[in-house]
């Protein structure tokens, strides 16, 4: 789900100085809840990358330790994405505010295609695109569901019954 670092690093070897001058720069980001290019990040572009890079570690990071906790990936993802938002609103509403950036699209379509394939929704024939639509889906139910029953929504419901028919 981290694809798009590389490309904007461009494979170029980081020192300390650099790490801790982006960190601060992604910081101050989320806490101002507004890109503000810097040295650090002189290209809004690569700073919303940077952004969905740092949510897609907190959001991995969260599905492999709800994964130890939970037996069902369906209930792993999920949690893991509510928790992951819940800890973290600023930086989610940051990158919710520049969803419709183009630079986000396919790093969007990587995370929602991640999610399906972790919570168990998709086959191996499916489509990049359809694997995407699928996590849309998947993601747009979990910021309506509510705190502490992650099965009470009934399209929820339905794809968990659709995926155990199939």
């Amino acid at each position: 789900m981290t694809n798009g670092m590389t490309e904007i690093t461009q494979g170029a070897a980081m020192g300390w100085q650099d790490f801790y001058a982006r960190r601060d720069a992604l910081n101050a980001a989320v806490e101002q809840g507004e890109l503000r290019p810097s040295d650090a990040f002189p290209d809004e572009r690569d700073l919303l990358a940077a952004l969905q890079h740092r949510w897609s570690q907190r959001l991995t990071a969260r599905i492999e330790v709800a994964g130890l906790e939970h037996t069902d990936p369906m209930d792993t993802v999920g949690e893991a994405w509510r928790s992951t938002a819940k800890d973290n609103p600023d930086l989610r509403a940051l990158l919710d505010t520049h969803a419709d950036d183009p630079a986000l699209h396919p790093l969007i379509d990587a995370e929602h295609r991640g999610l399906a394939r972790a919570a168990g929704l998709t086959e191996p024939g499916d489509s990049p695109a359809e694997e995407a639509s699928i996590g849309a889906a998947f993601v747009a139910l979990q910021r309506t569901a509510p705190a502490g029953t992650p099965r009470r929504n009934p399209v929820e419901r339905l794809f968990r019954r659709l995926g155990a028919s199939a």
